[in-house]
């Protein structure tokens, strides 16, 4: 049996430069360009110290999935000029206002509800994506495939939102690319509606291989890169 856990061992340095590597050889397998990809490194549970070593490395994407942990770790690094920050995990509505302040993306709408309270018209456009439910797991949240099209309406008709795309992640236990091939064709379905909206949010430490030959433009990648996160604070 192979082990497909990704690769941890070395520093932040080694670590990114190996994932760095991966992407452009799944680009170049996939047929794609380099530029059609970007990494986004989730920093979940590390301290602010590291997001502050990825931006020294080049890194100016990162995200969080919890909204207490990336409201304290964005204004810790609020200094370093050119770095954005993307909320990826499940936001309660009463939240959502909140995190407008701190992110310039938002890759977890999954109810109108949180439309509605991310939806400010403030001068400011932040960039959103659809989540589309790829298995039926709890917690993971995501708008159900016949979903979407409402969804992406009420997007596309609320001030203060410009929709990205769809985002999604794969189900645990199954092999990712099905899954993914299945979010590409809900993009295709969403584009129909929204021409520009064509980025894909999809692939992680494990399976960005899989996402990136299923078209995902934007990798959500935390360990491969990180490091094994510490214990929950």
């Amino acid at each position: 049996m192979t082990d497909d856990r990704p690769d941890t061992g070395g520093d932040t340095r080694e670590r990114l430069a190996r994932v760095a590597s991966g992407v452009s050889d799944a680009v170049r397998a996939a047929g794609r360009r380099p530029d059609e990809v970007t990494t986004i490194v989730v920093t979940k549970f590390h301290p602010a110290s590291l997001v502050r070593e990825l931006y020294d490395l080049g890194v100016r994407d990162v995200a969080e999935n919890r909204h207490q942990e990336a409201q304290a770790k964005s204004a810790e690094t609020a200094d370093l000029e050119g770095l954005r920050w993307h909320f990826v995990g499940q936001l309660q509505s009463k939240k959502a206002r909140q995190a407008r302040r701190y992110a310039a993306a938002v890759h977890s709408l999954d109810r109108p509800s949180v439309v509605d309270a991310l939806a400010v018209d403030d001068g400011r456009l932040l960039d959103v994506w659809v989540q589309v439910a790829l298995s039926d797991e709890p917690g993971r949240g995501g708008a159900e495939p016949d979903e979407v099209e409402p969804l992406v309406e009420r997007v596309l008709s609320s001030p203060g939102l410009r929709l990205r795309g769809v985002m999604a992640v794969a189900p645990l236990g199954r092999p990712a690319r099905p899954a993914f091939a299945r979010l590409r064709t809900v993009s295709e379905r969403v584009r129909t509606l929204a021409p520009g909206a064509d980025a894909i949010s999809a692939g992680m430490s494990d399976d960005y291989a899989d996402a990136v030959a299923e078209g995902a433009t934007h990798l959500r990648i935390g360990a491969a890169i990180t490091g094994s996160r510490p214990e929950p604070r």
